[in-house]
């Protein structure tokens, strides 16, 4: 016997729903806009300045991991809709302990993109007005951010589409406008392609491969965002058919968003170039294509890209902190919702803690803030691992109660087997690398915490469970 999906949105006495306003428009712009970043504007020009034209291997191996793990997400997502996504997953695959780890793990991880985001765009918008101080701009970015978040979802979906669209639309324009110098259809602007550049200096892999493997591991990471499209379909009005929609165009979204435009820079701009880590890959490229207003045009796309990742960590960190209240994984007050299906006291804590963390920054010594990003360096390779774990599991599960399964996992189990070997793999070294060690050991200790905390909180409450069943009998 088939059971329907099962959804959170119907009327609930304790006024802890949330509502299905994004409507299809909205979703589809949000799973897109989750792989767009300024990792991919500007921290892309690192990646290729390390490993040369060969850092298009790193792009493609990330790429088919983030997909493979989306498949999996799917499968369990389409089945079950839920604004826990994967957290909820483990809760029930792995057990209590599991979901309640990776859940506070995963709001920890985009609690601190929220100062990352913030001092990124204050950083442009001091370039342009000198007399305000950053950390000025940085507050005033995330408060403005947050007002939006506290407005009905379909607000936030609006603008996300709209931010989202803006970088889609800066993405494409300069595929166009690339692709038109390599045929030479910009006079006086010749590039000499792909091939040429490559071979004038020191071909596809002038550092070796070793490189290669080092920006694999900063390339998986910018990918962090994909899965965000599961969580926010569960406030769409058919999550189902929303998610697996999404789940199947992560192909085509990462194939040219991230290595068709990479390919581009690659072609035009040689990865010894010095100004290449400096000003970053996209501006270098127009740079040397003579386009006007090259750092202006770059300055605000990026401007654009750093809001919408703010506005979705913001949204993101208070769905997963909404969701572990709902599942008594955090204090009951953060499930409250308004009269708007908004879980406002889940917002301004999630938020509360990135203006902490932003002030820390400016105000605290270096090491301190260092020390925090450090804490999130490996949850994105921790949150991937959890979901491929949790699916090899759940999908039994799922075909035990009979739910018949429409969209599944590729070459079940192999393939989910092997994303597990892979990940672990990848864990193992970022150990062995000296610039990942420390973020390893940091989440690992954070890790280990949460964990110890969630076993700890999950005996308590067995114990009160049992100390009530045992009065009840008396």
């Amino acid at each position: 016997m088939s059971h329907a999906p099962q959804t959170t949105h119907s009327a609930n006495a304790d006024g802890s729903n949330l509502a299905t306003g994004l409507k299809q428009r909205h979703v589809t712009m949000l799973s897109i806009a989750g792989v767009i970043g300024a990792g991919l504007f500007v921290g892309s020009g690192h990646a290729i300045a390390a490993a040369g034209p060969a850092v298009l291997l790193s792009y493609i191996a990330a790429g088919t991991l983030v997909v493979l793990v989306m498949r999996m997400l799917g499968e369990m997502a389409v089945a079950s809709p839920d604004t826990g996504s994967f957290s909820t997953y483990a809760n029930r695959a792995i057990g209590p302990w599991a979901g309640f780890s990776i859940g506070w793990l995963y709001w920890w991880f985009w609690v601190l993109v929220i100062p990352l985001e913030a001092i990124a765009a204050a950083a442009i918008l001091n370039s342009w007005f000198p007399g305000i101080e950053t950390w000025a701009f940085a507050l005033a970015i995330t408060a403005l951010l947050t007002i939006s978040n506290l407005f009905s979802v379909a607000k936030y979906g609006e603008f996300e589409f709209w931010f989202a669209l803006s970088k889609v639309v800066a993405i494409m324009a300069f595929i166009v406008l690339a692709a038109v110098a390599l045929v030479g259809g910009l006079p006086g602007r010749e590039v000499e392609g792909f091939i040429a550049t490559m071979n004038a200096n020191g071909g596809f892999a002038p550092n070796g491969y070793g490189p290669v493997l080092g920006a694999l591991l900063t390339t998986m990471f910018s990918f962090m965002g994909t899965e965000i499209v599961t969580i926010a379909a569960a406030e769409s009005k058919n999550p189902s058919q929303q998610i697996a929609r999404a789940t199947n165009s992560v192909i085509w979204r990462i194939g040219i968003f991230y290595v068709v435009s990479i390919f581009m820079v690659v072609s035009i701009v040689p990865w010894s170039d010095a100004q290449l880590s400096v000003v970053g890959s996209y501006q270098r490229a127009l740079e040397l294509l003579q386009i006007p207003y090259a750092k202006l045009i770059v300055d605000i796309v990026v401007l654009v890209a750093v809001a919408s990742c703010l506005n979705s960590a913001i949204y993101t960190a208070s769905r997963m902190l909404f969701a572990l209240a709902k599942r008594g994984d955090a204090p009951q007050g953060l499930k409250k919702t308004t009269a708007s299906n908004v879980p406002l006291k889940a917002v301004l804590a999630s938020t509360a803690i990135g203006f902490l963390t932003t002030a820390i920054n400016y105000f605290a010594p270096e090491k301190v803030f260092s020390f925090l990003l450090a804490t999130s360096g490996a949850v994105a390779l921790l949150v991937y691992l959890v979901i491929a774990v949790s699916q090899l599991r759940m999908r039994k599960q799922l075909i035990a109660n009979g739910q018949k399964l429409d969209f599944k996992m590729w070459l079940y189990p192999w393939l989910t087997w092997l994303v597990i070997i892979f990940i672990t793999g990848a864990l193992a070294l970022m150990l062995t690398l000296p610039k990942h060690t420390g973020e390893v050991a940091a989440t690992a200790v954070l890790a280990a915490a949460i964990v110890a905390t969630g076993l700890y909180t999950k005996r308590r409450t067995k114990a009160a469970s049992w100390s009530q069943r045992a009065l009840a009998d008396q």
